[in-house]
């Protein structure tokens, strides 16, 4: 069987500029944000007490076996787009493969931009440490839709002068990326210290001032395997999963990299591993200052989840915490910065291959950037930021791991089996099994949590209307599956 790859249409247009440190960086920019530093109260509600740690390791170990799922398709196929190219080419470009790559598509148009939003909403929420005005409420509201045979369908919004920080700084994001990839780059290097500098400094103050009784002061029964149990840690690694999330983002930018078959590898893991170490430290650290029961109350409020700002005021006090907060807000945008870049290359490779828009496939005539994309993305992030944290978190792991971490995972073999002539620059250690390890915490995650239906639903709804939408595109153009067998087997020569 002959293989259907072929380089993108687009590709010579954009500039490979980025090596293999800006590439690394520009991937913990994104896998660090504002993520652990908010949504450590979360985890330690989910569990209850200190064992939340074990969510963090169950979801560093899920991470690097995606991570090589991810590394070795992008290895494969070093262009822009990602998953959309790799669901493509592996079930099929005229096929089954375009459906799913439509429907990868679909739910990038919900996902991406909810977890921009998050990134800004809890750049907003530590922003309150300084002002918490900006954590009052002006107005509420939830708006729930009755689903035959599955249930409702709630959707609850909040405006509060955080939400107007939030939206602000999608904008203000937009603005800076608005100019070339080699200027990017060197920009998402200086973020990077300053993201760094900031995670060093919490580890060494924890360390200097290390309570063990603190960090270990486990409630009764912490480690009894029950069904709480597992079901707090579906709940904490939901979180941590989100926390990890990011070191696929250099498969997006396959064109725009040096080397790309041995750099995307590269940089996928050590962003992986270096990620990983730091969380851990960090959370231990933070553990053995603030008394977790104080963030299990933060987490079960959701309110006050600046938790860092609480760590450096007992250690060095006020002048410390509204030092590192700022800190924080950096690393907050420094995350925004490198998801809003990232996922705007994707409906620009969609759109190329026909698949979407026309419109997403224009490229900046100075700049050679597609602009269109990322003005789309950044309006509709700019919207979702009127969710509150919690839900959008939920709702954008839910929808990614159904519509696309699944389908990916079960790809790889699919695409081993199927297409084994395609050069492999990188293989899968211990193939199949981190692919089957993958996916068996995906389904975990979607099946061990509190209340999983609510976002189940989300997933179910936004798939049903990518697949009505994708029948009547495709019967009105002709396209698979309407398309008569002969011309079908002439789109296949």
């Amino acid at each position: 069987m002959e293989s259907s790859i072929k380089p993108d249409a687009g590709s010579a247009t954009l500039i490979r500029g980025m090596g293999l440190g800006s590439a690394t960086a520009l991937n913990m920019n994104d896998m660090i944000g504002v993520g652990p530093f908010i949504t450590m109260p979360l985890v330690v509600a989910a569990m209850g007490g200190p064992q939340a740690l074990l969510g963090w390791v169950a979801g560093a170990l899920l991470a690097v076996c995606d991570g090589l799922v991810s590394a070795e398709l992008g290895a494969a196929l070093p262009h822009s787009g990602g998953p959309y190219l790799y669901l493509r080419e592996i079930y099929g470009p005229k096929k089954w493969g375009r459906l799913l790559s439509f429907l990868f598509i679909w739910q990038l148009s919900f996902s991406a931009p909810l977890s921009i939003a998050t990134g800004c909403i809890g750049l907003a929420g530590y922003a309150a440490y300084y002002w918490p005005s900006l954590q009052t409420v002006y107005a509420t509201h939830t708006a729930a839709v009755s689903i035959p045979w599955a249930g409702p369908l709630q959707v609850s919004w909040i405006v509060t002068p955080g939400t107007a920080l939030a939206v602000l700084i999608c904008f203000f994001t937009i603005l800076l990326l608005y100019r070339r990839i080699t200027v990017i780059g060197k920009l998402s290097n200086i973020l990077w210290l300053g993201v760094m500098a900031t995670i060093g400094w919490i580890i060494v103050a924890g360390l200097m001032h290390f309570n063990a009784a603190l960090a270990f002061d486990f409630p009764p029964g912490a480690f009894t395997l029950s069904r709480s149990f597992f079901t707090g840690l579906g709940g904490a690694m939901l979180v941590a999963t989100y926390d990890y999330w990011g070191y696929y983002n250099v498969c997006y930018l396959g064109d725009e990299i040096k080397d790309p078959t041995r750099n995307i590898p590269r940089a996928l893991l050590l962003s992986i591993l270096f990620v990983a170490c730091l969380y851990l430290l960090m959370n231990l650290c933070i553990l053995a200052v603030v008394p977790w029961r104080e963030m299990l109350q933060a987490g079960q409020n959701n309110s006050g989840l600046y938790v860092v700002s609480l760590f450096m005021q007992r250690i060095y006090g006020a002048w410390a915490a509204r030092t590192v907060t700022g800190l924080i807000i950096v690393a907050a945008f420094a995350s925004v910065f490198s998801l809003m870049l990232g996922y705007s290359r994707v409906p620009y490779a969609a759109a190329l291959d026909g698949n979407y828009f026309k419109a997403f496939a224009k490229v900046h005539p100075v700049y050679r950037f597609p602009h269109v994309s990322l003005l789309a993305l950044g309006v509709m992030a700019a919207a979702f930021c009127f969710l509150r944290l919690q839900d959008a978190i939920a709702a954008l792991v839910v929808i990614r791991l159904i519509l696309q971490f699944l389908v990916q995972a079960v790809g790889l073999i699919v695409f081993r089996v199927t297409q084994p002539e395609v050069p492999r620059p990188f293989k899968m250690w211990l193939y199949p099994v981190p692919a089957l390890l993958a996916i068996a915490g995906f389904l975990f995650i979607l099946f061990n949590r509190r209340n999983w239906e609510k976002e189940i639903r989300y997933a179910a709804v936004i798939l049903l209307v990518g697949l009505a939408i994708y029948m009547i595109r495709s019967w009105r153009s002709g396209e698979w599956p309407f398309a008569g067998k002969a011309a079908l087997n002439a789109a296949n020569e």
